[in-house]
């Protein structure tokens, strides 16, 4: 094949480019930073000429230019597999829907044709001497996605690194139907929020000493699992392994501490496996042509049957509430949606499965409301509407900054025990009450 003339007789403009989605179709924008820019800005000029256009997406890390036009939700619905802070606002906009999903399954709601796919646009790494465009830090679910798609739009970017994996991280030009030069913006940045508290340093103190030498981890995002990861860069642990959803800059600073090799990894020896990345310039430097950084499908990295085939798993990931009776909540305020379902369970239950492996679900034991009133992160029972994203069967280990806890086999009292234990010391005995009336505490516990 002529690499070079094919590609040749497929670029086009981004304006051309977008006259192919009409009103009604389905159309994939992508998956965080490999959104597309250029397609965008075209797509914005066109979408006011179009009804009812469905897009799909997710982790959105800059506003897309279809969300600036006048009146969206007269021409669009944004539907996310996972939402952050722009997408939430869009929600009261009335055009922005969460789609509930277990992640690791998406690639096969495309396979399975059970959502429709009409145009897919993203971003990708210049296309390589074999012909194939690399989809950067954002395998994912792409490759599904491009299956089912009927026509599929590539929006070149210079400056998007090349993820290498080892199957479904690229697409082949004769799978491409049309091609965009973009104008090759800087990779977006998502930082850790902030630099660690000491709520974040206590709560990573309990779970570092949890990890063993050798150990295979997972880190969610957030100052929690980022401040762990500092820790862990600064520790004495040696010869760990990465096998993670979403590889974040924690990783880079355990991996140039030396910390990681993945010897004792009983699949794929020696390699960071993830199914996308996002961070500072830091992390895509890091990730651009390192063959020790195996990007790959989402049902790859979170399948719960690798991830209990790697010996000694720790998982770690953040909550917003839990119950007395065990219940997490990590992706909801109430009613209101924050983030979504994501791998959290996949890997609880994968962890768990593991041979010495442990997940930790961790929070600060209390948040401050914008009157300045303190609240309990630690409730008797969830907030009306809030979603439980772990059941409490599930849950290992729960960690606050005033203790860690094992949840594992444990009668509702003892378990009302244990999560009051390390809630704060202010609100332990209002919890108590609470716990009595429904009878799930015992005037024996100690108080």
């Amino acid at each position: 094949m002529d690499f070079k003339k094919m590609y040749d007789d497929k670029i086009t403009t981004a304006d051309e480019a977008v006259k192919v989605v009409k009103s009604g179709d389905w159309v994939d924008y992508g998956w965080c930073t490999g959104t597309p820019v250029a397609l965008d800005a075209a797509m914005a000029k066109r979408l006011p000429e179009l009804t009812d256009v469905n897009f799909r997406g997710g982790i959105l890390m800059w506003q897309p230019e279809i969300f600036k036009i006048d009146a969206p939700a007269e021409h669009m619905t944004w539907n996310s597999w996972h939402m952050g802070g722009i997408e939430r606002k869009a929600i009261a906009q009335g055009f922005s829907y969460y789609a509930s999903i277990r992640y690791s399954e998406l690639p096969r709601y495309y396979r399975d044709s059970i959502i429709p796919s009409d145009v897919a646009m993203f971003q990708v790494a210049p296309m390589d001497e074999h012909g194939f465009f690399n989809f950067g830090p954002n395998a994912s679910h792409l490759a599904a996605v491009c299956e089912g798609a009927k026509t599929i739009i590539v929006e070149v970017n210079e400056n998007m690194p090349r993820c290498l994996g080892g199957f479904e991280e690229s697409i082949h030009i004769s799978k491409v139907n049309m091609i965009v030069q973009g104008d090759n913006p800087a990779m977006a940045a998502l930082g850790s929020g902030g630099p660690a508290t000491a709520v974040d340093e206590a709560v990573a103190k309990y779970i570092v000493d949890e990890i063993p030498n050798g150990a295979c981890l997972q880190l969610g995002i957030g100052g929690m699992p980022n401040a762990v990861g500092s820790l862990i860069a600064k520790s004495d642990l040696k010869d760990l392994g990465i096998h993670t959803e979403m590889y974040v800059d924690a990783f880079v600073d355990i991996a140039k501490a030396g910390k990681i090799t993945g010897l004792n990894k009983k699949i794929d020896k020696g390699r960071q496996v993830y199914a996308f990345a996002a961070g500072t310039q830091k992390l895509y430097d890091y990730l651009n042509e390192n063959p020790e950084c195996m990007s790959a499908p989402v049902n790859y990295t979170n399948d719960i049957r690798q991830i209990s085939a790697l010996d000694n798993f720790i998982s770690i990931n953040n909550a917003v509430d839990i119950d007395l009776f065990g219940q997490i909540n990590a992706e909801s305020a109430g009613t209101k949606q924050i983030s979504g379902a994501g791998g959290q369970l996949d890997f609880v239950l994968g962890a768990y499965l593991s041979n010495g492996g442990k997940s930790f679900i961790c929070m600060s034991s209390t948040y401050t409301q914008k009157d300045g009133t303190v609240k309990s992160r630690i409730t008797p029972t969830l907030n009306n509407g809030s979603i439980v994203t772990d059941t409490r069967a599930n849950v290992h280990y729960f960690v606050t900054e005033y203790g860690l806890v094992n949840l594992k086999g444990k009668s509702s009292w003892e378990r009302a025990a244990a999560i009051i234990s390390v809630a704060h010391p202010d609100f332990r005995d209002e919890l108590i009450a609470e716990a009595e009336k429904m009878h799930i505490w015992r005037q024996s516990n100690k108080r």
